[in-house]
């Protein structure tokens, strides 16, 4: 269900019959997009809620402060980029295994169509996208850290913003 802070739609996955798969490949990858389908709309939620709140409560302080409402408004901007990014990101490898399984022989087919369009991950760059990707795929953990390392980085930023608006010149 949309909300004030992040307009976003549950993500559904409907395990689909892929041929080509043995039971054991079909079942796996059924269950890693379900997993992700599940985590996203989890993210989605968790941004939502404490989005709204945060806001609220930055708000308040920001009026406390006698500091304008742009400061507000670039936290929120900030904020909603970096949980639709995640959320961007989440769809974008989703739809790229959706579509690499769609195809005839989906086990034998090319992944580099696949390999592309994660190459490009929203918000990352496409280097440094795909690098976290490739680093990710050793390791999910440090791919995720990449994304926290992104957003801490749009906070900085944010609160930097903050303090330069808060000082008289």
């Amino acid at each position: 269900m949309p909300g004030d802070f992040l307009e976003v739609q549950p993500r559904d996955f409907n395990p689909k019959a892929i041929t080509g798969l043995s039971n054991e490949a079909r079942e796996a990858v059924n269950a890693a997009l379900r997993a992700m389908s599940t985590w996203r709309n989890e993210m989605a939620d968790t941004s939502e809620k404490n989005g709204k709140r945060v806001v609220e409560k930055m708000a308040a302080a920001a009026a406390a402060l006698g500091w304008p409402e742009q400061i507000v408004d670039a936290a929120r901007t900030q904020l909603q980029s970096i949980a639709g990014t995640q959320i961007r990101t989440m769809d974008q490898m989703m739809d790229a295994w959706e579509e690499q399984l769609k195809l005839p022989g989906a086990k034998t087919a090319s992944p580099s169509a696949m390999l592309s369009r994660l190459k490009a991950l929203p918000g990352l760059g496409p280097t440094a996208g795909w690098d976290a990707f490739q680093k990710g795929a050793m390791n999910p953990l440090q791919f995720w850290m990449q994304l926290a390392e992104n957003s801490q980085k749009a906070w900085a930023d944010a609160f930097a913003l903050w303090s330069k608006t808060g000082k008289p010149n």
